[in-house]
């Protein structure tokens, strides 16, 4: 398996131009001649070519709402619906679970003011904050992920740890420091719903306590900021310990209209004086209404 390098690229900064995919590959910035996704789906992605082509696509700058790849015939029209399980998709997928960072490029032909006139320009690390499930207008369901870029993180989004990059064939090891998107958002609201479960999980009814202090997280439905935009309201918030906080964001677990979950047993545990938004509720449920 070839050896996949995440992060810079030594004597590559961004805003560099490439005036080809060959030029571009050669640098060891993005490999593939073709292929809009540099990785696999056993280490992770470490790069992605922005190139048009997806109707889902979208460039703010600091944040891309990026399409996965698949599904479509050799014309390019799609044709069936795209897998979390091929290369590219899973590979991003572990990327954002492994906090991989991963460089992004953009081409001519992706139609955004950030996008350079000709050739290609080097845009710099992101991090690949969440996955959903979304039709395309012909039907299919197509794998989307938003990315952030990491200089536009602030310090307290981000966890900073080590990746060991050394494959296992004697060579001497090499480490380099990346970053973990790690956002806990802790308003009136979060709090206020935290306090009202005395900081016990509604799924598992697990309450952690450090000398007696409680531990929880306020978890939004239907997450905030583009593209879903959902309301930071008591109504789109449960409260979860950590490790059911990561698994409903992520998709392991769903909640159907009855307040059952779906991928995991049980039951959600409702307070009398919580209404929650079943539009929410539906929205998450549709976000990741895939097979795992």
């Amino acid at each position: 398996m070839a050896y996949i390098f995440f992060g810079e690229i030594s004597g590559v900064i961004e805003g560099d131009t490439f005036q080809s995919r060959k030029e571009l590959s050669k640098a060891g910035v993005h490999r593939p001649l073709q292929g809009g996704i540099d990785g696999n789906s056993i280490q992770g992605t470490s790069s992605i070519v922005l190139s048009g082509g997806y109707l889902d696509d979208e460039d703010h700058g600091n944040e891309i709402i990026y399409t996965g790849h698949g599904g479509n015939d050799s014309n390019g029209r799609r044709i069936k619906d795209q897998s979390w399980y091929s290369y590219g998709n899973r590979g991003l997928l572990i990327s954002e679970l492994h906090g991989h960072p991963v460089r992004v490029t953009r081409g001519a032909n992706h139609i955004s003011k950030f996008s350079p006139k000709k050739g290609y320009q080097y845009g710099g690390l992101y991090q690949v904050t969440e996955h959903f499930w979304k039709k395309d207008e012909g039907k299919f369901g197509v794998c989307i992920f938003k990315l952030a870029k990491i200089s536009a993180l602030s310090s307290t989004d981000i966890l900073k740890g080590i990746i060991d990059l050394s494959p296992e064939n004697g060579i001497p090891s090499k480490r380099i420091p990346t970053t973990i998107l790690r956002i806990v958002r802790d308003t009136k609201l979060s709090k206020a719903i935290k306090e009202l479960y005395n900081y016990t999980c509604q799924v598992c009814g697990i309450r952690i306590s450090f000398n007696g202090i409680g531990y929880a997280e306020g978890a939004h439905i239907r997450p905030l900021g583009t593209p879903h935009n959902g309301a930071d309201a008591i109504g789109n918030l449960l409260c979860l310990c950590p490790n059911h906080h990561v698994m409903y964001d992520k998709g392991y677990f769903r909640i159907d209209e009855n307040f059952s979950l779906i991928g995991i047993d049980g039951s959600l545990s409702i307070h009398k004086n919580h209404q929650i938004d079943i539009v929410n509720i539906k929205y998450h449920c549709d976000l990741f209404n895939f097979e795992q």
